[in-house]
């Protein structure tokens, strides 16, 4: 990731706004048992270091593990609030991995740099690939990854 390039002040940008280069900084957000356990229950992934401090700690842990998917949706919610907004149609996908445990307590905050921009076909839409650090409270990275962003022109 690159620390060249603008910081994205408030507004929405459009493909033709951007530059290689340019990033977001985000928010940042607590991780709570409340969090892991609504998860839990949604997907039905009680693996026990998620769910018992015991398990974790029999798995090397100091503490319950959240689910990396968890992380990740927190992440994607603290991109879309902050004040620069990407102006988005849909995502594309992602290519994510999980870089290191996230705890009950940890506090995540990402950075957002736009690695890549391209036309589609259709004249009114592009492509912005985003490049994501995420990190907790000590400044670790706990997960890192690219997100295919489709946005107006």
């Amino acid at each position: 990731m690159t620390d060249e390039g603008r910081l994205l002040g408030p507004g929405r940008y459009r493909l033709a706004q951007l530059q290689v280069g340019d990033r977001i900084e985000t928010g940042s957000r607590q991780i709570t048992t409340a969090m892991i356990d609504g998860f839990a229950d949604q997907t039905g992934d009680r693996f026990e270091i998620h769910m018992d401090r015991d398990a974790a700690a029999r798995h090397g842990f100091a503490d319950r593990v959240a689910h990396g998917l968890l992380v990740l949706s927190v992440v994607d919610g603290l991109k879309n609030q902050t004040p620069a907004q990407f102006d988005a149609i849909a995502s594309l996908g992602w290519d994510w991995r999980f870089q290191a445990p996230v705890l009950v307590g940890n506090t995540i905050t990402a950075r957002i740099t736009v690695t890549g921009l391209r036309q589609t076909s259709r004249q009114d839409r592009g492509i912005a690939t985003l490049d994501f650090d995420v990190t907790n409270q000590d400044g670790v990275t706990v997960q890192r990854g690219q997100n295919r962003l489709m946005i107006y022109t």
